[in-house]
């Protein structure tokens, strides 16, 4: 399965993404208003990818002025019904239907992978006001809490993917986009956790471009086995995820 179905099939379970997705903690705003040396209020950030709205909700209650950019019909749809009052546009990062220098942030949560960073890059750079910054980041596998890590390694055999043994992206990444760029780049790790209940826990994994573009009745079957296997780890069918952010900032001068 090539990446554009892959990074379209979030289309067929947008209200699943929305209801069972991982948010981000509050310290990787920090981090990047550090990074920018000024306070997202009032900033103007484009949040590439934005899917449901995850990030652009936190990127407003931070006070920044935020426009998103989802190419997907229904991941869109769903932005909508959840945060009405924000503007959203269709488009990728390849081709950012936005204007020179207008922008004071551009963040990608969770959907960098999925652009051909060759054109994105500069898309992003042509965005970006003087003193902006372009931030990248991913919730990841915690790979030393023991069910978490035996988890990711099932669901990859799964998905027929090699398991990673370490987060993304790894300090190749850094050095590559700070080669892509010619910019400063900062990586930071932040580990955090939720609690949520099994049936979330399962939908979170079920909502994956990995698993969406496989034949669902072999899904349906691997997460029968995973809830079977959780219930003896969280009796009570709470599960408490631990995540690490892996975020990579890259100013403009």
């Amino acid at each position: 399965m090539d990446a554009r179905s892959r990074a379209h099939s979030f289309n067929s379970a947008a209200a699943q993404y929305e209801a069972s997705r991982p948010s981000y903690p509050v310290a990787l705003f920090d981090v990047v208003e550090e990074f920018l040396g000024r306070a997202l209020a009032g900033a103007r950030v484009a949040d590439v990818g934005a899917g449901t709205g995850i990030a652009t909700a936190l990127l407003c209650e931070r006070g920044a002025d935020v426009v998103a950019v989802e190419p997907g019909e229904a991941m869109a749809g769903e932005f909508h019904r959840v945060l009405p009052d924000v503007p959203i546009v269709r488009g990728d990062g390849n081709a950012l239907p936005l204007a020179d220098a207008s922008h004071d942030l551009v963040t990608y949560a969770q959907s960098w992978q999925w652009t051909d960073t060759g054109r994105s890059v500069p898309e992003a750079l042509r965005v970006l006001r003087p003193g902006g910054a372009l931030a990248i980041w991913w919730n990841t596998t915690a790979f030393d809490v023991p069910w978490s890590s035996a988890q990711h390694e099932r669901i990859a055999r799964h998905c027929g993917v090699p398991p990673r043994s370490s987060v993304r992206p790894d300090d190749r990444e850094a050095v590559r986009l700070a080669g892509l760029t010619g910019l400063r780049v900062v990586r930071r790790q932040i580990r955090w956790q939720r609690r949520v209940s099994l049936d979330t826990h399962l939908a979170n994994i079920g909502s994956r471009s990995a698993f969406l573009v496989l034949d669902q009745a072999a899904n349906r079957s691997f997460l029968a086995e995973e809830r079977r296997r959780l219930r003896e780890v969280f009796p009570e069918e709470t599960v408490e995820e631990t995540y690490v952010v892996d975020l990579l900032v890259a100013g403009r001068p």
